[in-house]
């Protein structure tokens, strides 16, 4: 799932992206990473992109509930290079990338979709005569 590049990502900017998605879902759930501001925090990866020259990785994050969500992005880029240091003792690459996190904002667009969807006005153009409840 690409969010940054314009161009469509290679096989292997992909694999190298889910790689890192693992890896730093592992480091981030497994603790090894000190932070108080973390600790409370449960994190979910959703996606990495990779840039094409595998040096620099965007990792999109979002905690549970949306809590706390812009504390843990600034706390995440603080300690960006404490976690490329655990990522590179991870994974097998000739380069670990450069990290930077940010928030995964898919999940709001989706919800404003949702909500776009069950207005009056698009209801009643998505229903044949204009009369049925579509529930």
């Amino acid at each position: 799932m690409t969010r940054s590049h314009p161009r469509q990502p290679s096989q292997r900017t992909l694999r190298v992206g889910e790689l890192i998605r693992h890896a730093l879902a592992d480091i981030l759930t497994r603790g090894h990473i000190r932070s108080p501001l973390l600790d409370s925090a449960s994190l979910t990866v959703t996606a990495v992109d990779v840039s094409p020259d595998l040096k620099n990785a965007t990792a999109y994050v979002m905690p549970l509930g949306g809590q706390g969500a812009q504390t843990a992005e600034k706390e995440l880029n603080r300690l960006s290079g404490a976690i490329r240091g655990e990522l590179g003792r991870a994974i097998a690459l000739k380069y670990t990338p450069s990290l930077r996190f940010r928030l995964d904002r898919t999940f709001d667009e989706a919800d404003r979709i949702e909500s776009l969807l069950r207005s009056k006005p698009v209801r009643r153009d998505l229903t044949e005569d204009g009369d049925e409840d579509l529930g």
